[in-house]
């Protein structure tokens, strides 16, 4: 069957791969629809290997070539031993694959389990081939009002949604939201659908600064020519933003966030760093402030995002703005995705060869 692995930096190639096989005891075979490209996988293209494994994966094993994707739906084709799952049903992935034995598991908190591994980084298998092995804890029904492409958002959807959730949004609060990439667009609808008052953006890409204002963003400024921390202090009388969300993964997004939200306001980490940032923390601890970080999401909650999407709160659908298949997937996904000023902001891949 046919590929997109993972080999090295600025090396990725489509190819023939072994076919996964029958499933086994709580697995499922599955056939991906739509895949979605995320920052992780475009990390990973920039300067991989960093969490694909160069070295056998503690959990399950794997190592380089990595078959990448793990924001996806599919439609099941074999279900194995033990699972409830039948041949026919769609569904989408909750990519992140845990020990269920270490204590952050034994909590609850699988997404924090100390040997974590995931679907498309690092396990046998990821979404962008023709078939893939999962574990049937991973796949949730999709709901028959949502389509296959908006079940391959839900993952990065729970991101964003759990950012919000983070900051303790009130209804009415003004919200900064730093970097406009996927996770900062589906963030500016979750803070939106959560009651948000106005939503100020920050965003050098002109094309993403237009799409962050048509998805309903109050005011978007470019900060390489905005003073984006004076806009704000207009614009809320001189108080700030009562959140912040950094969603850019850089120092200077966390740090005007840190700047620009109000004394006694939340300001949350949601964009990973590849680089340690200059910070400040005593004008932390003068704004009296509420540091958050996430890591992914609530493995659990994919069912309450379907059900948000499926009910238009949601309107995932929105940030899509190319469709392609695996063929093109470097050329048309990942070239243009890691573009500073490409047009591009959530491309979805599918095995499929008629798409165009």
């Amino acid at each position: 069957m046919r590929a997109a692995r993972f080999h090295a930096a600025h090396d990725i190639r489509v190819e023939e791969v072994p076919t996964p096989g029958k499933p086994g005891a709580g697995e499922v075979l599955v056939a991906p629809a739509w895949t979605g490209i995320c920052g992780t996988d475009l990390h990973e293209y920039m300067a991989g290997p960093i969490v694909t494994p160069a070295q056998p994966h503690p959990l399950t094993g794997a190592e380089l070539p990595q078959i990448l994707g793990h924001e996806f739906s599919a439609t099941v084709v074999e279900a194995g031993a033990g699972v409830s799952l039948r041949a026919g049903d769609r569904v989408a992935a909750m990519p992140l694959i845990f020990c269920g034995r270490c204590r952050p598991c034994l909590r609850g908190d699988g997404h924090l389990c100390v040997r974590m591994a995931c679907t498309g980084l690092s396990s046998a298998w990821g979404a962008l081939a023709e078939l893939a092995i999962v574990p049937s804890y991973q796949l949730a029904r999709i709901p028959d009002a949502l389509s296959l492409e908006q079940g391959a958002l839900i993952e990065p959807a729970a991101v964003a949604v759990y950012a919000v959730e983070r900051a303790r949004l009130e209804a009415g609060a003004d919200v900064l939201i730093t970097g406009a990439g996927p996770i900062g667009a589906l963030s500016i609808i979750a803070a939106l659908s959560l009651g948000a008052g106005r939503v100020f953006v920050s965003e050098p890409n002109p094309n993403r600064a237009r799409m962050a204002a048509e998805l309903g963003a109050t005011a978007v400024w470019d900060p390489t020519s905005d003073d984006v921390h004076d806009r704000i202090l207009d614009s809320t009388g001189g108080d700030g933003a009562d959140r912040a969300i950094e969603c850019s993964g850089t120092g200077a997004g966390l740090n005007l966030c840190i700047e620009a939200v109000r004394a006694g306001g939340v300001v949350v980490q949601a964009g990973l760093h590849t680089s340690k940032p200059a910070v400040d923390p005593m004008l932390w601890c003068l704004k009296d402030l509420s540091i958050e970080a996430t890591w992914a999401y609530p493995v659990t909650c994919w069912p309450r995002i379907a059900a948000l999407i499926a009910r238009g709160v949601l309107p995932v659908e929105r940030v899509v703005t190319r469709r392609i298949n695996l063929e093109r997937v470097v050329a048309e996904g990942f070239d243009p995705l890691v573009d500073p000023g490409g047009a591009e902001l959530k491309v979805l891949i599918s095995p499929i060869s008629s798409v165009t």
